[in-house]
């Protein structure tokens, strides 16, 4: 399919509560990692990456309110757009996933819309399915906005990993990091958003979604099966497919990888199984080294944190990759490139 356009971001992690303090936070790897209210087995503090909100929220409430101020930060980049013409696409955790608001899927749109005072479009929805959501609400995005001749879209994510039920999960199946256990993550929070909308070849530069692919993996973090890392090889090869793109197209990349072995292990197989030509330089950077495990909002943040290095002229190339899992065999990857009026790349 056609490209279309990454137009705005916005942001609110535990190193900052919007776009340009988060990447800047992150580009100078500082972190807000501290001792929680949750222990291990062992009485010891969980260390964790909490967003300073400014009441004590809990449950539906509080991953509201750390992506809504996230959401109307990206807007700015609407123009004049009635929210009314723009579907909100919002991921969130697997249905899945351990200590999961039960309430969620229901109640969650309807907070966002109650806090920012606004309706967004009728087609705007749910997306439950962990850190590959956001992949699916770029290709949902997409689809609209080529198929439908709607204008913009958002693609939002929220997710918070510091509950009680998650962390006790968590912790019994010896995932987080912990002093007895260094293969493992630190729990953090987030809410993150972009604005998505069609190319306009007449811009001086612009930031754009190329290519998108999406694979399955049988081998998942819970299996005893040998990893090949079929599934990621997969997305990799649907980005040829769905773009005409390949990892030579990509200058550096961004990944979910938040501390587990098995996602440092999963990207180097498939990077070893599908880059054909040798790269001097690709650097790999992920945001859970500056703000921990946050989910369902890692393909929002990712795609922000590349915007902003676009555009802010950081980045180390123009091309960049951005893939990611789930604990149940999903994977996604996708290029995205800053390109210039004259048709440079």
């Amino acid at each position: 399919m056609k490209p279309v356009a990454i137009l705005g971001c916005g942001m609110v992690t535990g190193v900052g509560l919007d776009a340009r303090s988060s990447c800047t936070a992150m580009r100078a790897a500082l972190t807000a990692f501290e001792e929680t209210r949750f222990t291990d087995g062992g009485h010891d503090p969980i260390i964790g990456s909490e967003v300073p909100l400014e009441k004590p929220w809990r449950g539906v409430a509080k991953l509201a309110r750390m992506v809504a101020p996230a959401i109307r930060e990206c807007l700015t980049a609407a123009a004049k757009a009635q929210t009314a013409s723009i579907p909100l696409l919002l991921c969130v955790a697997e249905k899945e996933r351990p200590g999961r608001l039960a309430d969620i899927d229901d109640e969650i749109l309807s907070e966002i819309q109650a806090i920012l005072d606004c309706r967004f479009h009728q087609r705007s929805r749910v997306i439950a399915n962990g850190r590959v959501g956001g992949a699916e609400a770029v290709a949902q995005a997409r689809a609209m906005i080529q198929e439908e001749r709607i204008p913009l879209c958002v693609v939002a994510g929220v997710d918070s990993f510091l509950v009680g039920p998650t962390i006790a999960a968590y912790v019994r199946q010896h995932r987080l990091l912990t002093n007895d256990n260094s293969n493992g993550f630190i729990p953090g929070e987030a809410g993150a958003a972009v604005l998505i909308g069609p190319v306009n070849d007449t811009a001086t530069a612009e930031f754009r979604c190329v290519a998108i692919g999406f694979g399955h993996e049988r081998a998942t973090i819970n299996s005893e099966e040998p990893l090949r890392a079929d599934g990621l090889v997969e997305a990799f090869r649907g980005l040829d497919r769905d773009g005409g793109m390949t990892l030579n197209d990509a200058d550096y990349r961004y990944t979910d990888c938040n501390g587990e072995q098995y996602g440092f292990k999963s990207d180097r197989l498939a990077i070893s199984r599908v880059l054909r030509r040798l790269k001097a330089r690709f650097d790999h950077l992920h945001p859970a080294d500056s703000i921990g495990e946050i989910g369902a909002a890692v393909v929002p943040c990712m795609l922000g944190l590349a915007l902003t290095g676009a555009q802010r002229n950081y980045a180390p190339g123009d091309g960049v990759l951005c893939h990611c899992s789930n604990d149940e065999g999903g994977r996604a990857a996708i290029i995205l490139r800053r390109t210039r009026r004259d048709g440079s790349r």
